[in-house]
C-alpha cells in the first residue's frame, strides 16, 4: 500500500445501509476509482482511495440516493476532513499560506507543503504582485 491511500472503515455496512445499497455503492466506487470491500470473512468493510477518488466518490453519494447511504456518507466525510490538504491543489495551498502568514519564509514553505524550492519562489512572487496594486 502506497502512503496516499486514505482507507475508511465502516462497520457493519451491510446492517447500515441495506445490501442492494451496497451493491450500488460498490459499483460507484469502482467508478471513482476506489476500492469498497469486505474487510476478510467479517461482516465489517472498508472503502480505500486516494483524496481526489474519496472526494468524487463522496459527492456521487450525496447526488445519487443520499438518504439511504447517509452512513457511510457520514464516515468517508469525517475520515476526509483530516486530509484537506490533499484535496486543495499545491498552488493554491501555497498561495494561501503565502497570503495568511506574509513572514513565512521559504524553508517553511517547503516544509509545510513538500514543494520545491521554484514553487515556493513562485509563490512568493505572485502574492507578492497581488499585494502590490
Amino acid at each position: 500500500m502506497t502512503e496516499n491511500i486514505i482507507i475508511t472503515h465502516l462497520p457493519a455496512l451491510i446492517h447500515r445501509v441495506g445490501g442492494d445499497n451496497v451493491k450500488k455503492a460498490k459499483l460507484v466506487a469502482l467508478d471513482c476509482d476506489c476500492e469498497l470491500k469486505r474487510v476478510r470473512r467479517s461482516r465489517h468493510w472498508q472503502v480505500a482511495g486516494d483524496a481526489c477518488a474519496l472526494n468524487k466518490f463522496l459527492d456521487r453519494l450525496r447526488i445519487s440516493d443520499y438518504e439511504s447511504m447517509q452512513f457511510l456518507i457520514r464516515k468517508i466525510d469525517e475520515r476526509l476532513t483530516e486530509y484537506n490538504d490533499k484535496l486543495e491543489p499545491l498552488e493554491g495551498r501555497l498561495k494561501r499560506l503565502v497570503l495568511e502568514a506574509p513572514n513565512i519564509t521559504l524553508a517553511e514553505l517547503m516544509q509545510v507543503t513538500n514543494c520545491s524550492i521554484a514553487e515556493a519562489r513562485l509563490a512568493r512572487f505572485n502574492a507578492d504582485s497581488l499585494a502590490d496594486p
